[in-house]
Parts: structure tokens; sequence; C-alpha cells
């Protein structure tokens, strides 16, 4: 009598076979497309963690901390357009991925977060490593859900899947109780799921509505196209690029719109917004037309509210529909994805085979390139101090030839970065943009590095946020990842001490670094590579070194500490009233700037 065949493993059974809770998780990950989760294991999630080790083909990677897992997660998504993944436990495991969800949240990132829960008979009772999970994310999700029968966990983890990338990204939270990860249950496959009959997979843009905004357009003598984030979430860089060459309207981007359109291109007016330039926030001022895409009007763009852009007409598209008309009123709203809208708006402009007002669009640029020639991103360079602007170039510099992803962590570094270093591609900057979380670059730079082995990723640091999650240091060391930090040390909180200078009278409390470690040795401790550059002519060579060296690396580049980030717009003032540097504050009247 021969031995009964042995059960095909979870990876490979047929849909409808009876799994473990736990290899229902993973075997709908591996379904999903899945390849990485970063996560951290504990005591409620380990049967996910067992089966885990008993496959090969959804790969984990420990991080040092679960806000570095959800950030590496972030990093991994905005670089690669898929859905980033999270493995923690219950209670603190969870709560330390609440900022990573809520970042996320802000910035449209998309997330699956599965954090494991105490028995189902335990919820309730403040157990050990206990807590309301579903209650505590509820704000800072875009949906979430606790798994109460195993028979619901696969069909669950799927519809979770198309929340999380459908319509306006955003993280979504799976919580799974300890028994449901050992129970058996029935898997389903994706294809098998009955999608939710509200939540549509992809929202056309309405013709009327895009009549109405080719329309204003074609009427308008100073338009400008106002972009942001969603136009990479919809991977809708090149037809954005092809509307705007079609129209020849000038285009300016936000903080997380960079690399939409590229940096070189004699339309880009660069990033708008509090640390803007100046042809781009005045652009924005005076215009008579406004194309936004794929952004939300959030504070740091519009400054005061009743001074933003007062003489156009505004046209906004976004696939949120509780975007339109939140911050700022319309006169076109057009709820749709990004790319759908774009696609129409082009094919309706060359279906009428429409022109701008050449004489108009001709004198708007001309005015354009009067406000170029302030140079308003200039500053004084040194022959004995490094100016942080000039690390950046420099690094730009040296980088040009390999398409680098950069990240970053939040500060005047982070604006710095925006501001010097050109991007002509979309998913190569990474960055905390609505929720501005220090401690982001470094395990965003790690999780885009697991996805692009082979790619230079460079975090852009400041000392102070560096710290917040330098252990992940230990996470790229760990799997080889070739992750080079670059640090803009100024010794300061350098955006808090910028503040406390121009807006709080100089008091600066508590904005000064006065125990700072050697990062050169805590980078040799972790067991990368640490360099130091104190002087302009020292700069080339640690940026070559770090570049050429195969492993992780942290560079220390000791830079002004009294410089400034600007231009800078106070917070609450009109866009005209830029603080252009230091003693040179632009007129707080828009009289002069526009021409008659």
């Amino acid at each position: 009598m021969s031995a009964p065949a042995s059960a095909p493993h979870f990876l490979s059974a047929p849909a409808g076979s009876v799994l473990l809770g736990a290899e229902i998780v993973v075997r709908a990950l591996r379904d999903q497309g899945v390849e990485h989760i970063f996560g951290y294991p504990g005591g409620a999630i380990l049967p996910v963690y067992d089966a885990i080790f008993q496959q090969d083909e959804l790969h984990h990677i420990l991080v040092r901390h679960e806000q570095g897992a959800g950030h590496a997660a972030e990093g991994y998504a905005r670089s690669t357009g898929k859905v980033g993944c999270v493995l923690v436990t219950s209670g603190p495991g969870m709560t330390n991925v609440v900022t990573p969800m809520t970042d996320a949240m802000m910035d449209a990132i998309p997330m699956i977060i599965i954090s494991g829960q105490v028995p189902t008979h335990l919820i309730g009772t403040d157990a050990f490593q206990e807590a309301d999970t579903t209650g505590i994310t509820r704000n800072c999700t875009k949906h979430n859900v606790l798994v109460k029968d195993v028979n619901e966990l696969a069909e669950t983890i799927h519809k979770c899947f198309h929340i999380a990338r459908s319509g306006k990204p955003g993280p979504v939270l799976i919580d799974i109780p300890k028994d449901v990860q050992f129970g058996k249950g029935v898997y389903v496959a994706p294809d098998e799921v009955t999608k939710y009959k509200t939540y549509p997979y992809a929202i056309a843009a309405s013709d009327p509505k895009i009549a109405a905004a080719v329309d204003l357009m074609q009427g308008a003598k100073r338009a400008v196209f106002y972009t942001g984030g969603g136009v990479i979430n919809a991977n809708a860089a090149n037809d954005l690029r092809a509307l705007v060459h079609a129209t020849g309207f000038p285009i300016t981007q936000t903080l997380m719109g960079l690399g939409a359109f590229p940096a070189d291109d004699p339309l880009n007016l660069g990033m708008l917004g509090m640390h803007g330039t100046y042809e781009a926030n005045l652009a924005m001022y005076h215009c008579d037309v406004m194309i936004c895409i794929g952004a939300r009007f959030d504070d740091r763009i519009t400054g005061k509210l009743a001074e933003f852009s007062p003489n156009s007409k505004k046209i906004h598209v976004d696939v949120d529909a509780a975007s339109i008309n939140k911050n700022v009123r319309v006169d076109v709203g057009i709820v749709a994805d990004a790319g759908e809208a774009i696609r129409a708006m082009l094919a309706e402009w060359q279906r009428r085979n429409a022109k701008a007002d050449s004489a108009g669009l001709a004198k708007w640029l001309q005015k354009i390139q009067e406000w170029r020639a302030k140079d308003s991103l200039a500053y004084e360079h040194s022959e004995t101090i490094i100016k942080p602007q000039y690390a950046i170039e420099r690094l730009a510099h040296f980088t040009a030839s390999q398409n680098p992803i950069i990240s970053t962590e939040v500060g005047q570094h982070q604006m710095w970065a925006a501001q010097h270093f050109p991007f002509y591609a979309p998913n190569r900057w990474l960055t905390s943009g609505g929720l501005g979380t220090m401690g982001y670059g470094l395990p965003a730079a790690i999780g885009a590095q697991v996805a692009h082995p082979d790619a230079l990723v460079i975090d852009i640091a400041g000392e102070a946020s560096i710290q917040m999650n330098i252990q992940e240091l230990s996470t790229a060391v760990q799997y080889n990842l070739p992750v080079k930090v670059f640090i803009i040390n100024n010794e300061w909180m350098g955006m808090v001490r910028q503040w406390q200078q121009l807006i709080h009278g100089e008091r600066y409390s508590h904005s000064y670094s006065e125990a700072l470690p050697d990062f050169v040795k805590l980078a040799e401790a972790y067991g990368a590579l640490g360099l130091r550059a104190t002087r302009p002519d020292e700069l080339d060579s640690v940026i070559a070194q770090m570049i050429a060296h195969p492993g992780p690396v942290m560079a220390d580049i000791r830079v002004d500490p009294k410089e400034n980030c600007f231009p800078m717009i106070p917070s609450g003032a009109p866009h005209y009233a830029m603080i252009l540097k230091d003693g040179d504050i632009a007129p707080v009247s828009p009289e002069g700037l526009m021409m008659v």
C-alpha cells in the first residue's frame, strides 16, 4: 500500500482549498503580486511569520522599528506605483505605524498594513498588547477592518488591495486576531471576489466639463498649469507633457508633483508655494486661468486664501470628489482620474484645432521671464564654508547620468533639495509632503532600494531628522542595500531656527542640537561607510566616494549653520509677499508687478 500523496503547498493549492488563516494571508499577498513586505514580528502575528518561513516567494524585510516599516513601504510604493505592504504585531507594533499610515493618507500612497490582534475571545479584556486597532486607525486610513471569520479573510484582503490602489490611493489596515490566523478556512482567489459595487474601478472625465475647461483655456491670456502628486499616481506624466506643449502654457508643481514635468523644460516654473520660486508664485497670483490637476489647494500652496489668484477662472481635476471646492471655490470641477482628464482635455484641444491667444501668451511668457530673471534661488557662494544649496547642486551634478531616486527627511534640507535638485521623470522623488514627517527619508530610501536594487538611491537628510529613524541603517547593512545618506548638517533644527529668527524675535528655544553624534563613527558602528566634508574643496571627493562605494554610506556634510531657505512666504501671507533673501522682501502690494 503506497503512502498518501502529500497536500500541495499552500502557495500552489487550488482556489477553494482549505488553508490555515496565516497561510491565506501569505497566499493572498502573493496572488496580489506582492514580492516584498516590511515588518517586525511579535506574539500576535507569529502564525503569519511561520507561514512566511515555509515559502520563498514573498520576501520579508526586517526593519528595526515599525515606523521604519511603514515609511519603507511608502518609499517602495512611491517609487514603483505598486502597493507597499507592512506586517506588524498587535498593540505597540500597530501604534508605531500610525504615523506612516497618516503620512500615506495625506500624500495618497497606496499601502496595506496587516496587524496581528489578540484572540477574539480576549478582545475588550485589556489583554496583553491589546489595542483598539480599528478605532485608533479609523481617521488615518482610507479603510480598516477587523477580520473575525477566517472564511472571510481572503476576500477581505483582496478587496482591501482594490481599495488601497483605486481612486485616490491610500493606506488600508487589516487587523487579524491570532485565533483567526490559526483557524482553517477556504481560500478565495482574487478573480472570484465580488467587487464593491459602490467603488468604481475608474472614473472617466465627463465630456461637458472637459469642454467647459477647454473653453476657458482657449480664451486665456495668462493661463498656468498647477499640478501635484495625483498626476504621478495616475501615471500620467507623459500625457501631461503632451498637453502642456500643445497649449504652450507654463506649468508649476507642488512638492509632491516634482518630476511629472521635466525640470529643464522652458515652460517649467519650478515649485510653487511657501518655498517656491518667485516666477511660479507670481504666475499663480496673476494668472487669468488656472488648471489644477491632481493637487488639493493646501495651505502651503495657497497662502492667504482671500488673495489666492484673485482674478482667475479655476479648473480643478481631482479623483476625490471631496477635494473639489473644499479649500478654494472653482469654476469647473472635474472628478476624474488625472490621466483620464488630461487625455480628454488634449483630445478636445486637438479636435478643435485650438490655439492659445498668441499675443496674450507671448506677453505672459515675457513677463514670466522678467520674474525669472530675479533668480530667486540664488545664494552667496563661499570659498571657506559649504553652503547647503551648493552641496545639493554638486550632488545633482555628480549623479545626473544615473537618474537617482532621491528621498528626504523634513526641514530646510527638504526644501533645498526640492529647489536645487532637478527631476526629469516621475517616481524619483520621495518626500513627506502633507504630514511633514521627520524620520521619513532613510526608511523610504530603503524601501525604494529594495524595489530597485540596481538604482542609486540617496536620502538627503538633516542632522536632526536622520536621528529619528537612524536605526534603519542597520536594516540597510543587513540586506546589503547600498543606500546613501547625505546629511546637510547645520547643527540646528534648521526650519525651526529660521522661523524663530524671522518670526519669533530670534528667540532660539530648543532648536540647537547640543549633543550631536559623530556620524562617521556611528555609520562605522552600524557597518556602513562614514564620510565627512567640512570645506567646499572637500565636497566633490566625498560625493564621488559615496557614489562609488558598493554598500550603505553616511556622508556628514557640515554646512553654514546660519543659512536660511528662501524664497519664503510667511504663513498666511499672499503669494506676492515673498521674502527673497535676508533683507530682501518682495513688495507687500501686487501693484507694479503685473503688466498693464
